[in-house]
């Protein structure tokens, strides 16, 4: 593992910062990206140790954000997805930053976060995780014929499939399940299916892929306890951004995790200068 195997756009981000921070703050983002689906715990200690070195670099909260929401921390996500959308000024979390609203039993805020923003402006994909994000406020709520009507948007094509289509059809069948329309959520399920066959079928991850599909009848931790990232942080070079530089005008919202601010420690064990 090393910092060139860090995203290439994620890794111009860090450009700002001195190369040996920018090397060890990639590392961590690297390691994050790693074990976030296995070990969000560990995945989310790496991303703060990033964070206390290059604070205010978007990805970098980003990641924070993310890993802190696979653990279940709902309102450090919602904090960190604030501050990576004041940073870099984009809402492609939106989705996530509803469902941590859910995550807080506030399924109306979620609802209404999820109508501050024009949908047409989002990326499609965007469009979709905020339909379904919203569709689960409406069932937390006990709605499931509005959550049923946030699904019925342009991409919920039976015919083709993207990448993202497997989890639209998903909600949208056991949306109907809540709605005890049992035959047609199977006839959902088993589209479900054939979406997921057939785009692993021409699987290109450097590739947005669409695939057309065809319907059938349907029957009934410290640094040197984690592997990949050498003990030690880099010295702060000439130019580089210590945390003071990083954090020290950072918003209230902008607290990072669950750290002693009396002594903040990265994953190594270093004090965060």
């Amino acid at each position: 593992m090393s910092a060139r195997d860090l995203d290439p756009a994620a890794r111009a981000e860090l450009k700002t910062l001195s190369k040996d921070n920018a090397d060890w703050v990639a590392k961590h983002l690297v390691m994050a990206a790693l074990l976030v689906d296995e070990d969000p715990e560990t995945a989310n200690q790496h991303a703060l140790s990033a964070a206390r070195r290059a604070g205010r670099v978007a990805v970098v909260r980003e990641t924070a954000a993310i890993t802190a929401y696979r653990t279940g921390d709902f309102a450090t996500a919602l904090r960190e997805l604030r501050t990576y959308r004041r940073i870099s000024g984009k809402n492609d979390q939106l989705p996530m930053m509803v469902d941590c609203e859910r995550g807080l039993g506030r399924p109306e805020r979620a609802l209404e976060l999820g109508r501050s923003v024009d949908r047409a402006a989002l990326d499609t994909a965007v469009q979709v995780e905020l339909a379904i994000a919203m569709s689960g406020a409406r069932l937390d709520l006990g709605n499931p014929t509005a959550a049923l009507g946030e699904l019925e948007i342009p991409q919920l094509d039976p015919t083709t499939a993207y990448s993202w289509s497997p989890a639209l059809y998903s909600a949208y069948a056991a949306t109907l399940e809540e709605l005890g329309r049992q035959d047609e959520a199977d006839e959902w399920w088993a589209r479900v299916d054939r979406a997921a066959a057939a785009l692993a079928d021409i699987a290109d991850e450097n590739a947005w892929e669409t695939v057309d599909v065809v319907e059938e009848e349907v029957e009934g931790h410290d640094e040197q306890d984690v592997p990949g990232v050498e003990p030690g942080a880099p010295e702060h070079g000439a130019g580089a951004l210590d945390d003071t530089d990083q954090l020290g005008d950072v918003d209230p919202d902008d607290d990072l995790g669950e750290i002693d601010d009396d002594n903040p420690r990265d994953v190594d064990g270093s004090a965060a200068d």
